[in-house]
């Protein structure tokens, strides 16, 4: 497989188009374009054939690991394989060429789709009303703490205080600085829970919020939930929950039913649009009934048998970003859940959790398993035991690309040392997990009798082992100096 640039594959007056010639007239460039803005020579593009062409970007391509050529198990991420039939329903022409300025009138089997996902949202959370504008899981956060901060603001008072479990996501922390609040961690017990003394200790008048994953990053329960609402909710205080792991629970548990008063939704992570790269996103939140009022304007509204865009939002922190969500995102949300039904709803998280049970008791002999009780969707092993004999957590994730699977999250949650973080999704079968396992305890083996071949990996990817420390330290950065040399 070729892996050179694409401008190695250059040669002279290769061409990949052909185009007949112009039959209109027309007029050199500088007679519409200001001189200042034109090139005083031909840029350097490469010069290919389109068989080259295609051939290097298809080559390209291959390189990329995704859900769709590999197991894929990154905890707290849901790398779950994205049905082709919701590609094909996303990209269907009378969603795709949609202009957000149509008239209502015009555009009416969007907004259908648009308010029922607004309400199957709310059937899965327990939530009184559902906003599907936020773009991502970090944007939904970040929406759902400025509504809860002028929530607080005209009924309890100014409040500065969020309080976030040591084994939070660290977007929590982030979203929490952007919205105006200051952080306060709160510790986990010896159970992996949250340590409901240190809660009681740090919860008072001047807290806002609770940003609680439940179930957490370790992939446990928490159990105390309904002790925890109540800490919060007996200062005044506000239960968010962040709904990235809500795999393993739809269908099972509402978070309105247990205390919350505010979640987001990962339509990317839970319902099954491709989630890497960076994108795309899309991260409703659900209220509970006291805070609707505050939801971004406009929400989608039915009257009859007409659908609307519902302005009317008396206490609304106003549009959180443009036009109305990611709307190719929501459509597949949409038809995932219509084919699911609420009995599909509820196998994905049985089968999240057996798949994640499966692999943490196959595994937990030959990795420490700091955790060992039943998990949810995902677990944490540590491969303290492995650094010990020279083979550290990034050696065995270097080493599992060789064997043709990404790696587990490594490093995180933080207060596991030498974390894997593992999350198999429920759409894997019992032979991938199988051949999971094999490479995993392989790796085990070879740390024990030979850990140089894992310091040495990866040596079957195009990409050899890295220096990663002087990459951190001398980044190269290209850049090109303006008139005075800055």
């Amino acid at each position: 497989m070729s892996t050179k640039l694409i401008f190695e594959h250059s040669r002279p007056g290769r061409r990949a188009h052909t185009l007949p010639p112009s039959d209109v007239p027309t007029n050199p460039p500088g007679e519409h374009i200001p001189k200042g803005l034109l090139r005083e020579k031909k840029a350097e593009l490469p010069e290919v054939g389109e068989l080259d062409m295609v051939r290097h970007y298809t080559n390209l391509s291959r390189l990329n690991v995704g859900v769709d050529t590999v197991f894929y198990p990154l905890g707290s991420c849901t790398m779950k394989y994205n049905p082709r039939v919701n590609e094909i329903v996303a990209a269907h022409p009378r969603f795709a060429d949609l202009h957000p300025y149509q008239n209502e009138d015009d555009a009416q089997g969007i907004l259908q789709i648009m308010y029922e996902l607004q309400e199957y949202l709310k059937e899965i959370s327990g939530m009184a009303a559902v906003s599907l504008q936020p773009s991502a899981g970090a944007h939904g956060e970040w929406a759902s703490l400025m509504i809860m901060k002028a929530f607080l603001d005209k009924n309890r008072g100014r409040r500065t205080k969020v309080l976030i479990p040591d084994s939070a996501h660290g977007t929590n922390p982030a979203s929490s600085i952007s919205a105006g609040f200051k952080t306060i961690e709160v510790k986990s017990n010896d159970r992996g829970l949250v340590d409901l003394e240190d809660l009681k200790k740090k919860t008072d008048e001047n807290t806002a919020v609770l940003m609680l994953t439940n179930p957490n990053t370790l992939g446990l329960f928490d159990d105390q939930i309904v002790e925890i609402a109540k800490i919060l909710h007996d200062d005044g205080a506000l239960l968010y929950i962040d709904g990235a792991n809500l795999n393993a629970i739809m269908g099972v548990t509402r978070p309105r039913d247990f205390g919350a008063d505010v979640m987001h939704f990962n339509l990317h992570k839970t319902f099954s649009t491709p989630h890497g790269g960076g994108g795309p996103g899309s991260g409703p939140i659900g209220v509970s009934e006291e805070l609707a009022d505050y939801l971004p304007a406009p929400l989608v509204a039915k009257e009859g048998d007409r659908y609307f865009l519902n302005y009317d939002i008396p206490d609304s922190i106003g549009r959180v970003k443009s036009f109305y969500g990611n709307i190719a995102v929501i459509v597949r949300a949409y038809a995932y859940l219509r084919m699911l039904g609420a009995k599909g709803i509820r196998r994905v998280a049985e089968y999240a959790v057996l798949n994640a049970n499966y692999l943490a008791a196959r595994l937990k002999k030959d990795f420490l398993l700091p955790y060992d009780v039943i998990c949810m969707h995902e677990f944490v092993l540590s491969g303290s035991r492995q650094k010990k004999l020279g083979a550290a957590t990034k050696d065995m994730a270097k080493r599992l690309l060789d064997m043709g699977f990404h790696p587990p999250t490594v490093y995180f949650p933080l207060i596991v040392p030498e974390a894997m973080m593992c999350e198999p999704t429920e759409n894997e079968s019992k032979e991938t997990l199988d051949t999971f396992v094999d490479a995993m305890l392989q790796i085990a083996r070879e740390a024990e009798e030979n850990p140089q071949i894992l310091l040495d990996a990866p040596q079957k990817m195009p990409v050899k082992r890295l220096d990663e420390v002087k990459a951190v330290k001398e980044p190269y950065i290209r850049w090109k100096p303006d008139e005075d040399g800055v």
